[in-house]
């Protein structure tokens, strides 16, 4: 695949995967919903990695990879699939474009990477105020759990991809997606076990289309294409899919699933958009001007 439609698809599949995280619990619960995700996510990964025979490393780094991420996958999706019976498909997106200037504070407290510029400290109070904007554009009957158990899925993920680079396990990209889905498979069928234990009598088609498409390019296709632009496309224009899919997934949610989405929501969205801009390009927008001054 191309680096293009490589990069278009990943937008697609991260700007649909709120709305199909809301569909795919339609009549059978969130639980269920996000269990038979993940067993689609390992059944296709284990099939693509005998059918490409690519190996399955058990080393250790490998192993610790696959624990952090499978704890860090559970606790993101555990607590997404939860809260998205509170809040929209749209807010889920927003919340999630958070995940960069986290996972930058992360890496700076446990890597010790680069230290905080004013660029990217500007960036982050953004990020805090778009996240409070939400916030209160979001607040009603049992949408502030909702809001806080997203806003700790965030963390949960961004916290995770820390420690994964932390790890710096080089494994094949699909080997370690099957890794860590192996290590979430149990939590999430132990949740499951736990909540009711019980299959539903009944699964609306648009469910089981949801869960399918979930599994197929949520969970596999979706991690495989982002991890092949890391390795082939700068930094900077990866990044630019944050921006672009939260505003997509509000649009989605508005028009296919007839979510409202207040005015405090959406500038919520460009806050939290403008805050990762900064974060990522202030420096050098910060080095264009001075450079710009002085001629």
């Amino acid at each position: 695949m191309s680096l293009p439609a490589a990069f278009v698809s990943v937008i697609l599949i991260w700007s649909t995967t709120p709305l199909a995280i809301k569909w795919s619990s339609l009549g059978i619960g969130f639980s269920f919903a996000v269990l038979a995700r993940m067993t689609i996510g390992v059944l296709l990964s284990a099939v693509l990695l005998a059918a490409f025979r690519i190996r399955f490393p058990l080393h250790r780094k490998a192993l610790q990879a696959y624990l952090a991420g499978g704890l860090s996958m559970f606790a993101a999706m555990a607590l997404t699939y939860w809260s998205s019976q509170f809040v929209s498909s749209g807010t889920i997106a927003v919340l999630f474009g958070l995940s960069p200037l986290i996972t930058s504070l992360g890496a700076m407290l446990w890597l010790k990477e680069e230290a905080l510029t004013p660029g990217k400290l500007a960036g982050m109070l953004l990020g805090v105020l778009g996240l409070l904007l939400v916030f209160h554009g979001g607040l009603g009957a049992g949408s502030a759990g909702g809001l806080l158990a997203l806003f700790m899925a965030v963390v949960a993920q961004s916290l995770g991809l820390v420690w994964l680079k932390r790890i710096d396990d080089d494994s094949p990209p699909l080997a370690t997606t099957l890794g860590i889905l192996s290590v979430s498979l149990p939590l999430f069928l132990g949740a499951w076990w736990l909540q009711d234990g019980r299959m539903p009598n009944a699964i609306p088609d648009r469910a089981i289309e949801a869960t399918v498409y979930l599994g197929t390019f949520g969970s596999v296709l979706g991690f495989a294409l982002y991890y092949y632009l890391i390795k082939h496309m700068e930094a900077g224009r990866i990044a630019l899919i944050t921006l672009i899919t939260p505003v997509a997934a509000l649009l989605l949610g508005h028009a296919l699933n007839n979510e409202q989405v207040l005015p405090q929501v959406w500038l919520g969205a460009a806050c939290i958009l403008s805050g990762l801009c900064l974060h990522r390009w202030g420096a050098q927008w910060y080095g264009y001007v001075m450079v710009r001054a002085g001629r």
